[in-house]
C-alpha cells in the first residue's frame, strides 16, 4: 500500500502561489481541491497522467481522517470499485491536480 504521492509540478506552483496570497495552508488547500476535482465527475484517461516532479506528499496529510469517505467519493464518481493500490497514488493525485487547476480559476 502506497502513503506517498508526488503532485505535478503545476500544482505545487499553484499552491505554493495561493498559499501565498490566501494564507491557507497546504492541507486546506488540498482537502479543497479533492473536493473541488471531485464533484467535477469523472476522470479523463489523460488525467491519470501528469507529471511527478511537484511536492512530495503523506497519505496522511492529503485526506487525513477521511480517506475512506473520499475513497468512497471517487468511486460513486467512476461508477465502480477502485482497488487501493489504484484509489491511492493514483486517483487522489489526478484530482489533487485537476483540483489545483479548479482552484486556480
Amino acid at each position: 500500500m502506497a502513503y506517498k504521492l508526488k503532485t505535478s509540478q503545476e500544482s505545487e506552483e499553484i499552491f505554493n502561489r495561493i498559499e501565498a496570497s490566501e494564507n491557507l495552508p497546504w492541507p486546506t488547500l488540498m482537502k479543497l481541491a479533492l473536493s473541488l476535482s471531485i464533484r467535477q465527475g469523472q476522470l479523463m484517461e489523460l488525467e491519470l497522467y501528469t507529471d511527478n516532479l511537484g511536492r512530495e506528499l503523506n497519505r496522511q496529510t492529503i485526506t487525513g481522517d477521511y480517506d475512506s469517505i473520499y475513497k468512497c467519493l471517487i468511486e460513486l464518481q467512476e461508477g465502480r470499485y477502485i482497488a487501493d493500490q489504484e484509489y491511492f497514488p493514483t486517483y487522489v493525485k489526478a484530482h489533487l491536480d485537476r483540483g489545483a487547476r479548479l482552484l486556480d480559476q
